[in-house]
């Protein structure tokens, strides 16, 4: 038999390089990427357009979409028509009467709103009620008074 003689035991460092410890000596800085907030302004359709056709889809990773204006739909102007009439004094201060009480009532009207309102009353009448009522109306001279 042979004699085998005892090993020593050995305390094995890790193998480091003298880069490796003195990036573990300092401590690691890493610097985040500052972001300034974008503002971002409405487009309009024209420069969508433009911007669009310039881009490739090769160039830009993201695409930016445009915020689409909303069409407000107005409704077509009423044309006005503005006339003269004649009437007698006191169913002219009628009118005032009539504004009064609305003034109390909280809704203030002026004498065209008034003239609307009636009509409005008188096209919703039955033709039996629009014939009773003006046959209570009494036919004016028509014209300008003389002064």
């Amino acid at each position: 038999m042979t004699k085998t003689k005892p090993v020593k035991a050995v305390a094995l460092k890790p193998v480091t390089s003298k880069s490796t410890t003195a990036a573990m000596s300092k401590p690691l800085i890493v610097k985040a990427a500052v972001t300034k907030p974008t503002v971002t302004k409405p487009v309009t359709a024209k420069k969508a357009a433009i911007m669009a056709a310039s881009s490739s889809p090769k160039t830009s990773a993201a695409k930016v979409v445009a915020p689409k204006p909303v069409k407000v739909v107005k409704a077509p102007k009423v044309k006005m028509e503005r006339d003269s009439f004649t009437m007698p004094k006191a169913e002219y201060a009628q009118f005032n009467v009539l504004k009064e009480r609305l003034q109390k009532l909280g809704s203030p009207a002026k004498k065209s709103e008034l003239l609307r309102a009636g009509i409005m009353q008188l096209s919703a009448m039955t033709d039996a009620a629009l014939s009773a009522v003006m046959s209570k109306v009494p036919t004016i001279k028509t014209g300008r008074p003389k002064k």
